[in-house]
């Protein structure tokens, strides 16, 4: 097998002959007609027109005066067949092709006697001359660590991984369809933060210079989003990158992709009707169905989902009414009697997550909504009329993992800023880092009245995870974080 240092220097020597026939093998612009898919559509369709194609070179035959090239575009593949009658002198300058390489061709598309629709070369031109050779002869490229760090080469090599973006794409662009047809505006808010608020995590911090300021990468974009309704646009949301400084897994990487949404006038029980509906329509309408395998198991998207509430969840899973135990030290114990290990902290939304995490949350294999969280766990949340120890607010699982969490939104001034205290009270009391932060600017903008509001928070990573099989998140971010080498 040649070494990597052979190869490099043997593509440098064609690039040098291409360049000593006066040839630009890095050209400006290429016309092309059609991509591969259109023109064999148009074959397909009885039309003969002369097309021009560009693409990479995925697989080179010589056959003396005769050689079969197959070219990929990001629509598909088609073979282009280069004789040497027909090309004359030129015909030789294919020996300066190799895999990798992206070409232009010009031609007449015909059927070979095996049938496979193929372009004819009348002319052609080299593109970019590439200089590296392509993984593993084209066999696929399999080498976990290198798919993620040079992602480039997994689209070049796995047609699968191809599909898999091609998906996130069209399911994000449907879920903003969804919405724009239903009246809401989509906006954008800042990224850098004053201070981080809107959700339970670790931020990252930056320094701006000119204001010799901390700054916090936005770890949600529940706060600003709310100020907007504050403002008078009843139906907003923002689809965009989030930041939070925590451990990477399977289903956690720092930096992942939120869809947050907030109605004027609703409240969670028409944002659980909302999800729902929008799930199932965007599966239908990027999928063919609502229906889709996942680790094994047949998940259905189609409405109604089961709703259940948090507190029956956890009472059959361990047999711990969290309602019972009035303070922290006890619920704490009562884990630990179950050989649960926890960190010392006494944070009852830590507590309250290691009890969904370790005997609710495996289990939730179909879409399923937990309902009405205690209110320690859920300081923006509006507390139920019926019982004030809870909140409105619901987290939706599918596949064994959290896809969404929503609120009917808490508009008392009075009493977020009470909530706010108690965070950090808590931050200092028991350590908890992921606790919110007092946030006066929102304060104020309560203070100057915020309709009743249904919130969502939608993790767009986790939902293209369930509609393309995959268990780590990882293989449904196009870049994700990855240790220095």
């Amino acid at each position: 097998m040649a070494r990597i240092d052979d190869i490099i220097h043997q593509r440098l020597e064609k690039l040098h002959r291409i360049r000593q026939q006066d040839i630009d093998p890095y050209p400006h612009r290429y016309h092309r007609s059609h991509t591969t898919k259109e023109a064999i559509a148009l074959f397909e369709r009885g039309e003969n027109a002369q097309v021009s194609l560009a693409g990479r070179i995925t697989a080179s035959r010589l056959m003396g005066k005769a050689t079969f090239i197959d070219i990929r575009d990001s629509s598909g593949k088609i073979q282009v067949y280069f004789r040497s009658d027909h090309l004359g002198e030129k015909y030789e300058f294919l020996r300066e092709f190799d895999i990798g390489d992206i070409i232009g061709v010009s031609g007449n598309l015909f059927k070979t006697h095996t049938e496979e629709i193929t372009l004819g070369a009348t002319d052609f031109t080299m593109l970019s001359k590439s200089l590296q050779s392509l993984p593993e002869k084209w066999h696929g490229l399999v080498d976990v660590e290198k798919r993620y760090r040079q992602r480039y080469l997994d689209l070049i090599s796995n047609e699968e991984v191809r599909q898999l973006f091609l998906v996130r794409s069209r399911t994000i662009a449907h879920i903003r369809r969804y919405l724009d047809e239903r009246g809401f505006i989509e906006v954008e808010t800042p990224v850098l933060h004053p201070i981080p608020g809107g959700a339970r995590a670790r931020p990252f911090i930056t320094h701006h210079h000119a204001l010799d300021q901390d700054l916090y990468l936005r770890i949600a974009t529940e706060l600003y989003l709310k100020r907007l309704i504050v403002g008078g646009l009843d139906k907003v949301y923002e689809i965009g990158r989030i930041f939070r400084n925590e451990g990477i897994s399977i289903k956690h990487n720092p930096e992942f992709t939120m869809l947050e949404s907030y109605e004027a006038y609703a409240d969670y029980n028409d944002v659980m009707k909302m999800l729902e509906e929008m799930i199932s329509h965007v599966a239908q309408e990027v999928l063919g169905t609502t229906k889709v395998s996942f680790a094994g198991d047949t998940i259905d998207f189609s409405p109604p989902w089961q709703r259940i509430t948090l507190r029956e969840a956890i009472k059959e899973g361990c047999g711990i009414d969290f309602l019972e135990h009035t303070n922290a030290y006890s619920l704490r114990d009562a884990i630990r009697q179950l050989g649960i290990e926890t960190e010392e902290t006494l944070s009852p939304a830590y507590l309250t997550d290691k009890l969904v995490s370790t005997f609710v949350e495996p289990g939730l294999i179909q879409p399923t909504f937990l309902l009405d969280y205690p209110v320690e766990t859920s300081p923006l949340a509006k507390r139920k009329p019926e019982d004030k120890r809870l909140v409105e607010r619901f987290e939706a699982f599918a596949g064994g993992m959290e896809i969404a969490n929503a609120f009917t939104e808490l508009n008392d001034p009075e009493e977020q800023k009470n909530r706010f205290i108690s965070q950090e009270d808590w931050r200092t009391k028991f350590g908890d880092e992921e606790a919110e932060r007092y946030q006066a600017d929102f304060i104020l903008a309560l203070e100057h009245g915020m309709p009743p509001t249904g919130g969502l928070g939608l993790g767009i990573d986790r939902l293209v995870m369930l509609f393309t099989n995959q268990q780590s998140i990882r293989e449904v971010i196009l870049f994700p974080q990855l240790r220095t080498k």
